[in-house]
Formats: structure tokens, sequence, C-alpha cells
């Protein structure tokens, strides 16, 4: 039973391929009465999940189980007190009882906030007192309950923790309660616009940002399951990932029941490729969705040692796919990996869709939910081939469907992220002459080199083609001639060892295949990658651990009213190591008339170790202060190399009396035009 099509009307090309897309919805929709309880009327005995752990233990649990089960599940969570509005945090990893706790807090208008289990006694008291969470859900697995009861004691808001399976001291037993509830829930009158699920994301920057979607959420991932993921009604489709994160929502729930085909969940602490291919050949899974790095690791098992006839289909995304490894794939299953683009923030935004031929490195093309643009820093329109970032502007009728409602508590990140009228990815890609995305990284990550933007995924993706290369990661690191130079972080293979020949063979083996402002310059062998607890590439540990000799103390002078000199020494962070600020600094005063009062000027001469782009902006730390109530002046000259990259006057404003952002005006506008992401000099 398909019930998405009640919910959307499609339009198709003449090549079977999606063009156009709109939802249809009542006000008052629901994915647990609507979907839910809906498929237990029409198709009761199809299978909804198909569960089994690394024991051999499984479960089957038809539509007429879940919408029973997440009934009685609604039942207990009203009798603890849990409401419409009311955020509750639930840590299930891929324990089965995730499959109807959703859609009972769903039922009851709850906000569920899944999270996964690596958490952190800090990590769970942030969430918790961030949003004001009242009750949560635990597994008793892996210490997860442990560190939530450690957590509640720091926590004023959290009122009850309740644990499927048992309990623990001070918990109350879910699965006890679950058993005695009556499986007859009154509907709840929910709206479509109500907050529904709310996500933290990973935070690699800053704490984790709280990102909440309402209940047109599920209806938004329609095309990510049926047009993407191309999933078959009866079908039974495997997404790798726990239910603490964003993925699971994509390929684990909404998407797939509303399509009518069940979900495959491998309930598993540490990932083994062979344990993950044995499932798909057991229970034959007919499509699959899983990470590159997952399919990194099928490349180097084997997968032609296993019976994966059963897949129609398979997609990936959560980070770049290597061309490397889409060939790989291809050759062992016959099957073209079909990438995806989204965010915790979104739905697929981008995608190699249905009826479409997948081109290698390329995330596809813009889904039809979206009105998807490349823009330049000025938000004009990029060109062909020309890196820009990726944004998402509101439809015709001003809707933005698929996009996250807001940021729990935080409204001005909310506005920013919509500034000019459209939603920033703060993700860059460019597009082919043929309309295909190609995905370049997080605008932060990008390297500047020699007066260019390169991508560490370019980099990446060709010393992936080498056997000895496991993972790795390309970051910048501080170059005085280049701006920044390119190293090469490299976890190896089994089977191959860390030595100076072969980071001379690897140097040679990526060299030789790009620009020469894409060498690499510097190699370095790791036993594991830095990865934040969703499994992402942490780039930004490297580039804080390649600017660490670049933190020094320096001198600068300041003049008071009478035009004396005073020396100070004072510590600098310089953020990414772009700049060594001062290398040598040169202080000279004149006298400047101007209402009878002597104003100082300081002179300041700063070396700048990467390159200035035309239009950045750099902030001039300093002591001066207004003098009776007239704001000081200074001249400033920064060179890079023996190159005057600008020069200029400016009057001096004060922020917290301490940092002054100044405008760079470009005398060599041409040299930089390419450059336009902008640096900060602190």
């Amino acid at each position: 039973m398909e019930l998405y099509k009640k919910y959307c009307d499609e339009k198709f090309d003449e090549n079977g391929v999606l063009c156009d897309f709109t939802l249809k919805y009542p006000k008052n929709f629901n994915f647990g009465y609507d979907v839910v309880d809906e498929m237990a009327r029409l198709a009761p005995k199809e299978r909804a999940v198909m569960w089994c752990d690394v024991s051999g233990n499984e479960r089957k649990f038809t539509f007429e189980d879940i919408s029973k089960l997440s009934s009685k599940a609604a039942n207990v969570f009203t009798e603890q007190g849990i409401k419409r509005g009311d955020r509750v945090l639930v840590i299930l990893k891929r324990n089965y009882e995730y499959w109807y706790v959703a859609p009972a807090l769903h039922k009851i208008g709850a906000i569920i906030i899944p999270a996964t289990h690596m958490l952190t006694v800090e990590d769970m008291v942030y969430r918790i007192n961030a949003v004001g969470v009242r009750h949560a859900v635990c597994t008793l697995e892996s210490g997860a309950a442990e560190k939530l009861m450690q957590a509640k004691e720091k926590c004023p808001t959290l009122e009850a923790v309740l644990t499927p399976k048992g309990r623990l001291n001070g918990s109350i037993d879910f699965t006890a309660e679950v058993d005695k509830a009556s499986d007859k829930f009154e509907r709840v009158e929910t709206k479509a616009s109500d907050a529904m699920i709310l996500y933290f994301t990973s935070g690699t920057t800053g704490y984790p940002k709280a990102v909440m979607h309402d209940f047109t959420y599920p209806l938004a991932h329609i095309i990510t399951a049926k047009r993407w993921q191309c999933v078959k009604e009866g079908g039974l489709h495997l997404s790798v990932a726990e239910t603490g994160w964003g993925k699971a929502s994509w390929g684990k729930i909404y998407g797939q029941w509303l399509c009518g085909c069940a979900v495959m969940v491998y309930d598993f602490d540490n990932f083994t490729p062979d344990g993950m291919l044995a499932v798909i050949e057991k229970y034959r899974v007919t499509t699959f969705c899983a990470p590159p790095t997952v399919y990194r690791y099928f490349i180097k098992r084997d997968m032609t040692k296993y019976d994966l006839s059963s897949l129609t289909h398979i997609t990936t995304a959560g980070e770049a796919l290597n061309p490397e490894v889409f060939k790989k794939i291809y050759e062992m299953t016959g099957l073209e990996i079909f990438e995806g683009f989204g965010q915790t923030e979104s739905v697929l935004m981008v995608g190699n869709l249905e009826h479409t031929r997948p081109k290698a490195g390329s995330i596809g093309k813009p889904s039809p939910l979206y009105n998807i643009g490349i823009v330049r820093e000025d938000g004009s329109a990029a060109d062909a081939e020309e890196i820009g970032e990726l944004v998402a502007f509101p439809k015709e009728d001003g809707s933005h469907h698929g996009v996250f409602m807001g940021y729990c508590g935080d409204d001005k990140q909310y506005e920013y992220v919509w500034r000019g009228g459209f939603y920033h990815t703060g993700d860059t890609v460019y597009r082919d002459e043929e309309g295909y995305i190609f995905f370049v990284g997080r605008a932060d990550d990008l390297i500047k080199s020699s007066g260019f933007r390169v991508s560490p995924f370019e980099i990446e993706s060709i010393l992936m083609e080498h056997p000895a290369v496991l993972e790795c990661a390309a970051t910048g690191i501080p170059d005085k001639n280049r701006g920044q130079a390119i190293k090469a972080t490299v976890v190896l293979n089994e089977g191959f060892e860390a030595s100076e020949q072969l980071k001379k063979e690897l140097q040679t083996f990526s060299n030789s295949r790009t620009a020469v402002y894409k060498h690499i310059r510097k190699v370095e062998f790791i036993g594991e990658m830095s990865k934040t607890i969703s499994g992402k590439i942490k780039h930004m540990d490297f580039r804080e651990k390649a600017i660490e000799p670049y933190k020094r103390s320096v001198n600068y002078y300041e003049t008071d009213k009478m035009n004396v000199v005073h020396n100070s020494n004072y510590t600098r962070y310089f953020e990414e190591a772009r700049i060594d600020f001062m290398e040598k600094t040169d202080c000279s005063c004149f006298e400047e008339e101007k209402k009878h009062i002597m104003i100082p000027t300081v002179k300041l001469e700063a070396e700048y170790l990467h390159p200035l782009h035309y239009g950045d902006t750099f902030e001039i730390e300093t002591r001066l202060k207004e003098f009776n109530g007239v704001k000081l002046k200074f001249e400033y000259v920064v060179k890079c190399g023996s190159r005057i990259m600008c020069k200029g006057k400016s009057t001096h404003c004060f922020v917290n009396e301490e940092f002054k952002a100044v405008n760079l005006k470009r005398a060599d506008e041409e040299f930089f035009k390419r450059l336009k992401a902008a640096s900060m000099m602190k």
C-alpha cells in the first residue's frame, strides 16, 4: 500500500524523471495516525520492521503491531505526564523499541529528540538543559542509562527516565508499563505546523544547534525514499544509521512506510563489513543506503563473496563519494551508486534520482521539492563550473517544505542562515554544463593555496585511488610563500607500513594528477581518523593541530595623548594560522589638529602569511582608546612577502574597546578575482 500518493502531486519528464513535486496534506496531518494507524487499517499484516542483532536474535513487526504498540506506548507516556509540545529525549540505538516509541510521541504531539548512546554525561546535560527536556527514554545497553542518570542530577527539568527491558535505580521499566497498557488511544489534535522532531547537530564547531522540524517533515521524505532510494512496495530497505542521527529519519521510517516498504534494522555496536553483507544476503534486502565509508570497507572485504542479487538500487550520502569507490562498487555488483546530498536541517536537496544516470563524483541535480541555487558571496548567481554556496530559495507561494522550522532557542542563528531571503547551507559546490552538481566542501574547509581555492575532496578522491590508503583528509597548513600548503593525513590499509618512501610515493601519485597549486607538500600517517560521533572526518581538528606552532607572543606599540610610545607584549591567537601578525612592527606618530585636540595616529605593518583576497576583512587588535570622545586614527600597511597587499587610513571604531574590523580595498583586484572567501585576522 503506497500511501504517499495521497499526499503529493508529481510530474515527470519524457524520460520518467521527476520534474515537479507538490505536497498536499490536511492541517492536522500526523504521521502516527495518518500513516502508521492507516497502514494498520489498510495492510495490517504487511511487514513494517525486520529486526536482527549480531547474536542471531530477530523480530518481525507488522504495521498492525506497530500501530498497537505505539498506542500502548502513548498511553504510558501520557500517564507519565507527557503532553503535546513536551520535549522527550530518546536514546535507543538500533533497538526495535524505537519504531513504536517515535510514532507514540508523534500521536501525543510531543517533540522527539533522538540522540546517540555515544554522548558523554556532559553532552547529555547540555542537550537536556538547552531545550528543557522533562522525560527521556533510554536503552540499558552500552552504559547509556547510567550516564543519563548521572546527567539527571545536573538537570532540574528532567523528571523521569524510562528504560526498556528492565530498570536502573531511579528509572521506570518501560517494557513492563507497555505490556499492561491499553492498545487504544484517542487521537490528540495536533497541527502540521507543530514541532515534531528535534535533532542536535554534531557540533564540529561550537555547541551543537537544536534543529526543529514540523509534522510535514515525514512527507518531505517521500522523494528521499521513492525517487532517490527507489524503495519498492513490499520491499525491504536497509540504511546504515543509528536512530540518534538524522539519517535514520531519511532511511529507516518515514518515507519508507509512506511508500509501503519495510525497513531492515541490523542492531550492532561495532560495524563489520562481513556482518552487514551477511544481513543483506540473508534477509534479501532490496534497496540499500550507506555512507561512502561503508562502501570502502565493502570493497576491501570483496563483495563478490556474497549473494547480493536481491539488491536493485544502492545510494549514499553523509559525506562525499570518491569516484574510485563508485567505480569499484559497480565492478563488483553491477549497480551504480546514486549519491545524494542534504543536511540535518533538510531532507534530500540534491540527488541522482530515479531514471537518471548518475555521474561519478556528482551529488546529482536539485530535488523538485526545492528551488536550489548556487551563489557567490554577494548573492549573485554563480556561472557554470564556478564554485559557490548551495542555497535554497522559497517557492513562489513562499513555502519551503523540507527545510527546518528553526533552531530551538536561537532565533538569531535562524535569521542568519536565512539572510537575504534564502537558506544558506554553508556548503560549497559547482554545477557543470549538464546541470550536475559537484560537492566541494564546507566553506571553512576550503584550502587557499597560491591564490586559488582547493577542495579537500578533490585531493582526497585522488589519494583514495591508491591501494595503500584506507582513509585520508586533506587540509591546509601555513606556508609563507603559498599562504597555505596542502597536507594529507592518511590512515593506511592492512598490509602497508608507514615509511618515508611511501610518503613520497603518495605525493607523486597525487601530484602527477593535479595542477601545481594542488600539490601535496606534506604527508602524515596516523592510526585512526578524528571523527565526529556521527562518523564524519573532523577537518577542523587537523587544521587546529597544524596552526599550533604559529601561536606566539608579539610586540606592538600604542601611544597616549601626549604621543608617548608604550611597548606592550600581548599573546594573540591566530585563527587557522592565517596570519603571523606583526612580523615587524613600526610605530611613528604625528599630530592632527581637530577641535584643538592632539589625536595620535598609530602606524602598523603586518606580515600576512596567507594571500589576502579581494573583499576580505581582518581585525587589528589594539589597546588604544578614545580620548575626550574623539576616535583615534591609525594607518595600516599589510604585506605578503615583499608585496604590499593593502594600505590605507581608517578611523578606529571600538568594539569592547579592543577590536576593529577593516574592509580592505584591493589595489591588485585582477590577481585575486577568483578568491572571495573571507579571511579573519585575530
